[in-house]
C-alpha cells in the first residue's frame, strides 16, 4: 500500500479535535456529544482545509469555526481547540482570550514544536491573566504540512526559491528559510512514523537541507520521548524495509516547471488554479468553483490520463449513468429523466414497487450525476483555453524540444504565429533555452529574443535565465559564482554555482519516451536509479545519510526500495508527480509506492513570475 501521508494527518487532526483521544465511532461515523470551537490561523486553515469539510467537522463535534484574528463573542460552558503557528502574535492572542475568558476551557495545539522561550512566555501571560485554570492542553502536533492526496504533499512555503536563489539574500535569510524546510518536512515524517534513509545530489539547498534533517532526526530518535516509536501504526518506520527520501532543489530540473501540461490534473493546474483541491471561480467555469480530491473517483482515477482521453471518460461514466437510471426505471415503473437532477417525488407518484431498494440507489446516482455534470464543467472549459491559446501546439513542440526532435526554426515558426499568449512564448522559449545541448549563441538567442519582444513579454525571465544557463555552462564554480559583482553572499553564491542546471544534462542524455510519446522527468530517471539500487551517471556522487546510523555519508544503498519519498525545494508541480506515478505503477517486477512533496505547488505562470522576480533582484 505505501504511505498515505492524507490518511495519517487526517487521523492526527481528528484526535486533536477530540481533545488528543482517540475517538469513538459508531455505524461508520465519528460521534461526539462533546461540542466545541476550534481556532485557526492563516496557516493552519490551509492545512484543516483539504481534510475536513464543514460536515466533517461538524461530525467531530465542531460547531463553529473562526480565524484567532478575528473579533469574537465570549461563548461560555463550550470548550475552545486551538490550533495554530507557534508564533509571538499567536501566543499574545490566546493569552489575551483566556484572560477574557471568551471560553471554558482551552485545548492548545501548535502546528509544530513550540520552543522552550515561547512556551515560558505564553505561561507567563497566561498566569499574569489569572487563567491558568482555563488551560487544559498544550500539545506540539507536528502538523505543519498540506495533504493534498494520499501521494501528495506541500509545505505551502512560497518564497523559498526567491530566498535560496535572490543574489541579495543574506546568510542568515537562507539559514532561517532551510530551517522552515526542514520543520515542514520533519513534521511530515514525525506525523508519518517514518525514519527515512536520506539522498541528494552533491552540493546545493538539497545537500544541506538534507544534513540538517539528519540532524534533526538523529536528535528525535535520542529523545526521551521519541516521536517514532510513539507514532499511531508506526508502520514503515519499524519496517525491515524503509522508505528512500530524495531531496532536490528545483534547478535539478528548471524546464519541467515552465512547460505547458497536457495531462489532466496538471492541466487543471496550470490553466484553472487549481489550489488546496479546489479550481479558481474561473470564467471558463462559468464564476464556478469545484473541489477535486481523493473522494471524487473520476479525479482519482483519471486525473493523470492525457487530456483527449477525458472526453471519452466523460462519455462512459455518462453512458453507465444513463443505464444505471434505466434500470431504475424499469424496476420503479418511474420515469426518470437521465439528463435531469433526480427527484424522490419522481420515484413516489409512479410506482412503490422496489421503492426501498430505489431509495437506497437515489443517493449514490445523484452524486454519480452531480460528478459527471462537474468534470463535464471543467473538460469543457479547459477544451475552450485549449483552442484559444493552442496549448496542444507548444505542448507538443515542447516535448519534442526536450526530446531532441525539433530545431530553433520550429520555435521561432510558433513564436511569430497568433497562436498564444505572450506567457506562453515566453514559457516556450524558456524550453528551448534550458533544453539546448549547449549554451546558444548569441545570434540564437537574438532570433528568438526579436519574435518574443514583439508578442509583449516581459523579457526578465529570459534574460535572467540566459544569464545563469551560460555561467553554469562555462564552467564557472561557486568561486567564480560569488567574485561576480551581481552576486553577494558566499550562502547564496554556493547555491547559484552548484544547483542552477543541475540537471540540464539530464534532460538530454538521462531522459526516456514512454510509448505515449511523454518524456520522463528527469527526477523520475533519477528516482528509478535509485530505488532499483542501479549505478548510472545520473546519480553517481549522491549523498546517502541514514538517520538510524553512524554520522556521515552512508554510502551508496545498493538495495533495492518499494517505497520512496520525492522532495523538491523550491516549488514542485503536477507534471511530476504524475511521471514519477507514472513509473512507479509500472515498475518491474514489483510496482513502487512514491509520495511527492514540495515547498510549495507551482504552474508554470508561478515559475515563470518567480525567475523574472529574481531578474530584478539581480539587476539584469
Amino acid at each position: 500500500m505505501g504511505l498515505d501521508v492524507r490518511k495519517k494527518q487526517k487521523e492526527l487532526l481528528v484526535r486533536m479535535l477530540h481533545f488528543n483521544s482517540k475517538p469513538s465511532v459508531s455505524h461508520g461515523r465519528t460521534e461526539d456529544e462533546s461540542y466545541k470551537v476550534l481556532v485557526l490561523d492563516s496557516v493552519t486553515k490551509d492545512i484543516v482545509a483539504p481534510l475536513l469539510r464543514v460536515d466533517e467537522l461538524r461530525n467531530n463535534g465542531v460547531t463553529l469555526h473562526m480565524q484567532i484574528t478575528s473579533e469574537r463573542q465570549p461563548i461560555p460552558d463550550v470548550a475552545a481547540v486551538y490550533f495554530v503557528e507557534p508564533s509571538e502574535e499567536n501566543i499574545a492572542r490566546i493569552a489575551e482570550d483566556a484572560k477574557q475568558g471568551l471560553y471554558d476551557t482551552f485545548h492548545l495545539n501548535f502546528s509544530s514544536k513550540i520552543s522552550q522561550s515561547m512556551m515560558e512566555k505564553l505561561a507567563t501571560r497566561v498566569v499574569e491573566g489569572n487563567a491558568s485554570a482555563r488551560i487544559a492542553q498544550v500539545y506540539d502536533q507536528y502538523a505543519r504540512f498540506l495533504s493534498l492526496d494520499r501521494g501528495l504533499f506541500s509545505l505551502g512555503l512560497p518564497s523559498v526559491y526567491l530566498e535560496l536563489n535572490d543574489p541579495q539574500s543574506k546568510d542568515t535569510v537562507i539559514e532561517n528559510t532551510i530551517g522552515r524546510v526542514v520543520d515542514g518536512i520533519f513534521c511530515m515524517l514525525a506525523t508519518s512514523g517514518v525514519v527515512p534513509i536520506l539522498c541528494s545530489p552533491p552540493g546545493g539547498a538539497a545537500e544541506h537541507v538534507a544534513r540538517s534533517l539528519d540532524e534533526r532526526l538523529r536528535e528525535a530518535l535520542q529523545s526521551r520521548t521519541n516521536l517514532f516509536t510513539e507514532s499511531t501504526g508506526a508502520g514503515l518506520s519499524t519496517s525491515l524495509h524503509r522508505p528512500l527520501l530524495c531531496l532536490f532543489d528545483r534547478n535539478f530540473e528548471l524546464s519541467v516547471a515552465v512547460q505547458h501540461s497536457w495531462a489532466y490534473k496538471p492541466l487543471v493546474h496550470d490553466v484553472l488554479g487549481l489550489k488546496l483541491n479546489r479550481t479558481s471561480a474561473s470564467p471558463y467555469l462559468n464564476g464556478k468553483s469545484h473541489d477535486l480530491d481523493s473522494k471524487d473517483t473520476f479525479w482519482e482515477e483519471h486525473g493523470k490520463e492525457q487530456f483527449p482521453k477525458i472526453a471519452e471518460q466523460v462519455e462512459s461514466e455518462l453512458k453507465q449513468y444513463k443505464e444505471s437510471v434505466e434500470e431504475l426505471n424499469r424496476s420503479t415503473g418511474a420515469n426518470i429523466d437521465p439528463n435531469a437532477v433526480i427527484d424522490p417525488s419522481d420515484l413516489m407518484s409512479n410506482s412503490t414497487k422496489g421503492l426501498k431498494s430505489a431509495l437506497t440507489a437515489l443517493p449514490e446516482l445523484t452524486e454519480r450525476k452531480k460528478n459527471i455534470d462537474k468534470h463535464t464543467n471543467i473538460a469543457t472549459a479547459l477544451l475552450q483555453v485549449i483552442k484559444e491559446r493552442k496549448l496542444d501546439h507548444y505542448y507538443s513542440l515542447e516535448e519534442d524540444l526536450v526530446a531532441g526532435k525539433h530545431t530553433m526554426q520550429d520555435v521561432i515558426d510558433r513564436l511569430n504565429g497568433n497562436e498564444g499568449t505572450a506567457s506562453d512564448k515566453l514559457r516556450l522559449a524558456l524550453v528551448w533555452l534550458l533544453t539546448m545541448p549547449s549554451a546558444p549563441t548569441e545570434e540564437e538567442c537574438n532570433s528568438i529574443e526579436e519574435p518574443l519582444k514583439n508578442s509583449g513579454a516581459d523579457m526578465t525571465a529570459w534574460v535572467y535565465v540566459k544569464r545563469m544557463r551560460r555561467m553554469n555552462l562555462m564552467g564557472k564554480n561557486k568561486s567564480a559564482a560569488a567574485s561576480d559583482p551581481a552576486i553577494g553572499g558566499q550562502f547564496a553564491a554556493d547555491f547559484l554555482g552548484s544547483s542552477f542546471g543541475q540537471g540540464l544534462t539530464n534532460l538530454t542524455k538521462g531522459v526516456k519516451n514512454l510509448l505515449t510519446g511523454q518524456q520522463e522527468a528527469a527526477v523520475t530517471v533519477a528516482m528509478e536509479s535509485l530505488m532499483e539500487g542501479k549505478t548510472s551517471p545520473e546519480t553517481e556522487g549522491y549523498l546517502f545519510l541514514d538517520p538510524k546510523s553512524a554520522p556521515g555519508n552512508a554510502g551508496r544503498s545498493q538495495s533495492v526500495f518499494n517505497d520512496a519519498i520525492v522532495f523538491l525545494i523550491g516549488g514542485g508541480n503536477y507534471t511530476e508527480w504524475a511521471s514519477l506515478a507514472s513509473w512507479a505503477a509500472r515498475a518491474q517486477p514489483t510496482p513502487k509506492s512514491i509520495v511527492y512533496g514540495a515547498t510549495e505547488l507551482i504552474n508554470g505562470e508561478d515559475m515563470v513570475n518567480g525567475l523574472a522576480e529574481l531578474g530584478r533582484r539581480s539587476g539584469v
